[in-house]
C-alpha cells in the first residue's frame, strides 16, 4: 500500500476552522506546558515535604511519608489518572463533586490532570529529596544543631539548599519524564500535543506527518528544559562539593 505523504498538511486549515494544523499542534503544546509546569510545582512542594518526612527522627513520619511514596509510586499512572478523573469527583462531598462534573472542557480534563500528575510524580520527588538529604554529611546536621538552630530551620538553612544542588540533574530528569507524561492525559479528553497530532492525523489521515510534528515538537521542548538546567546546575554549584561527590575527588 502506497502512502501519500503531504508535509504542506501543516498549513492546511483544520477542520474546526481555529486555524492551520500547525495551529493545532502549537495549541496542544500550549497545553502541554501548561499542565506540566503546574504539575511540577505541586510535585516539587509535595515531594519536598514528603521527602523531609522520612529524614526526620520521627517514626510516624517516616511511616506517613513511606505510605504515600509507596501508593502514588507503585499504582500505575494510567490507573491514576482515570481515578482523578471518573472516581474522585463521586468520592467528596456532594456539591463539590458536582461543581468539578459542570466544568466545561477542557478544564474539566484539565485540573484532574493536573493534580493526578502532580501527585504521581511528587512521590519521585520526595524519593529524590530523601536521597540527597541522605547523601550529606551527618556533620553538616550536627553542625546546625550546635548552631542554636531549631529542626526546621538545619533543614530550611543547611540540608535543603545542598540537596537540592545534588539532586538538581535528577529533578531534571523528572520534570522530562513529567513533560512526557502528560500524554497520559490524551486518555481523558485532553488535547494536549499528543492529543492534538491524534486529532490532526484522524482529520487528514497523514499519521505520519501529525507524529512527526509531535515528536519534533517534545524534542525542542526538552531540550530547551536541559538547558534551562545546566545553567542552573551552574549558577548554584558550590565549587568542591557537588563535584566532589560525582567524582570521588575531594570531599566535604
Amino acid at each position: 500500500m502506497h502512502y501519500n505523504w503531504n508535509w504542506s498538511i501543516f498549513f492546511q486549515m483544520a477542520p474546526d476552522g481555529s486555524g492551520s494544523y500547525l495551529d493545532t499542534l502549537l495549541h496542544g503544546l500550549g497545553w502541554t506546558v501548561s499542565t506540566a509546569l503546574l504539575a511540577w510545582a505541586l510535585a516539587f512542594s509535595l515531594g519536598s515535604v514528603i521527602g523531609v518526612m522520612r529524614t526526620t527522627d520521627s517514626k510516624i513520619a517516616q511511616r506517613i511519608g513511606t505510605t504515600y511514596v509507596e501508593i502514588f509510586r507503585n499504582v500505575p499512572l494510567l490507573v491514576q489518572m482515570f481515578i482523578w478523573y471518573f472516581v474522585v469527583p463521586e468520592l467528596v462531598p456532594r456539591a463539590l463533586g458536582d461543581t468539578i462534573k459542570q466544568m466545561a472542557p477542557p478544564w474539566a480534563m484539565f485540573w484532574p490532570a493536573v493534580l493526578c500528575l502532580g501527585f504521581f510524580t511528587s512521590s519521585r520527588v520526595a524519593e529524590q529529596v530523601r536521597a540527597g538529604i541522605g547523601s550529606l554529611p551527618r556533620g553538616q546536621r550536627m553542625a546546625g544543631t550546635a548552631m542554636g538552630l531549631r529542626p526546621s530551620q538545619v533543614y530550611r538553612y543547611v540540608l535543603l539548599p545542598m540537596a537540592y544542588r545534588i539532586i538538581l540533574p535528577p529533578l531534571t530528569s523528572e520534570f522530562l519524564n513529567l513533560i512526557k507524561n502528560t500524554s497520559i492525559a490524551f486518555t481523558i479528553g485532553l488535547l494536549e500535543l499528543t492529543g492534538a497530532a491524534r486529532s490532526m492525523q484522524e482529520f487528514s489521515f497523514q499519521v505520519f506527518e501529525a507524529f512527526a510534528g509531535a515528536t519534533l515538537l517534545y524534542f525542542a521542548l526538552n531540550i530547551v528544559v536541559q538547558f534551562g538546567a545546566r545553567v542552573l546546575e551552574r549558577r548554584v554549584s558550590v565549587p568542591g562539593f557537588v563535584g566532589s561527590r560525582t567524582t570521588g575527588t575531594g570531599g566535604h
